[in-house]
């Protein structure tokens, strides 16, 4: 099953359609990726051959699908699931204001491409761009696209699905924060006496110094950042892509390290969101995405501190910052996000 991880650029500078400039607008990037594990997929694998897909999925037959069906729980269909799914992410998100362009990064290799969804997409108020990957990396999703015309880019996981209202505050955030992550998911990591660094949620204690509600990392799964950390990405020592690479993991808090390193400041902000759903069992076919695994957050821990020895530093600050649109005090920010 597939990932999508939308990526929105919001631009200033010269006029595009509607007297909106680069500078105003932002690019909308979608990553398809397979994350469910391969003995899910074999298990119904001999299920799908007998029921292939025959057509794209159309807005008229996910009529459920838009309205999530709350309290109903339906056999997942990989093909209606994943063609689905793109459909209503791009028929939310291309109504939100600003949105310069679309890409949708099909990281699938090996599935079907989108030849017969793209076909049935119809007109779009924005270009959508479809970009078959040839080899799954996680990182894919960070590539320079000679497409990327804006300063700011929206990415966001294909299990997210984030108000309008949001997007557009959050934009609004990162023009004030044009060199940070600007975003709605915080995490952090904490040391121990002995050195060693975890990971976990911005509410996780520092051991002997408590510093909850502190954040050092904002996911880029659904954030907006600058375009030119996308080159910046594709510049650092080999050893980060192979890090990344081995493990199909942690590209977001790599590029969390890289920012903070660059700046000298926190790496990101975060902005509190008011609607914004998961979309996890429709994204995976009914299953956990990757973040559930057990050994996820190992992985992550484990990330951080080859992190530290490739850059012979620890770049990341805490922050305590919350940016609300509704100027909610930060102690009232205590579910878990």
């Amino acid at each position: 099953m597939g990932q999508v991880h939308p990526v929105f650029l919001y631009s200033n500078n010269a006029d595009i359609q509607q007297n909106r400039s680069l500078t105003e607008t932002f690019f909308f990037l979608l990553f398809m990726i397979v994350t469910h594990r391969e003995r899910e997929r074999g298990r119904h694998r001999q299920r799908e051959k007998q029921a292939p897909c025959t057509r794209s999925p159309t807005w008229d037959s996910i009529r459920g699908l838009q309205d999530r069906a709350l309290g109903q729980r339906q056999a997942p269909n990989r093909c209606a699931t994943q063609g689905s799914l793109l459909l209503r992410l791009l028929k939310h998100y291309q109504a939100v204001p600003y949105l310069h362009k679309v890409i949708v990064v099909w990281n699938n290799v090996g599935e079907k491409g989108p030849d017969e969804l793209r076909n049935s997409l119809g007109p779009h108020p924005v270009p959508v761009i479809f970009k078959l990957q040839t080899t799954k990396r996680m990182r894919n999703r960070l590539q320079v696209f000679p497409e990327l015309e804006t300063n700011a880019v929206l990415m966001v996981d294909n299990d997210t699905l984030i108000s309008t209202q949001d997007l557009v505050f959050a934009f609004s955030v990162w023009q004030q924060f044009p060199d940070q992550i600007v975003g709605f998911v915080p995490r952090k990591h904490v040391s121990t006496s002995s050195g060693i660094y975890s990971y976990g949620g911005f509410e996780l204690q520092t051991p002997g110094f408590g510093n909850g509600d502190q954040y050092s990392v904002v996911l880029i799964g659904a954030s907006f950042f600058n375009s030119k950390y996308l080159d910046l990405f594709q510049r650092q020592p080999p050893a980060l892509h192979a890090l990344i690479d081995e493990i199909q993991n942690c590209d977001d808090i790599a590029m969390n390290f890289i920012i903070a390193k660059h700046t000298g400041k926190t790496s990101g902000v975060f902005v509190k969101p008011v609607n914004m759903g998961n979309l996890e069992k429709e994204s995976n076919g009914g299953y956990p995405g990757m973040w559930h695994r057990a050994e996820h957050f190992l992985q992550r821990s484990y990330c951080i501190n080859k992190l530290v020895n490739i850059y012979n530093s620890m770049p990341l600050k805490y922050s305590n910052i919350m940016i609300s649109q509704f100027g909610f005090p930060y102690a009232n920010h205590k579910r878990k996000i």
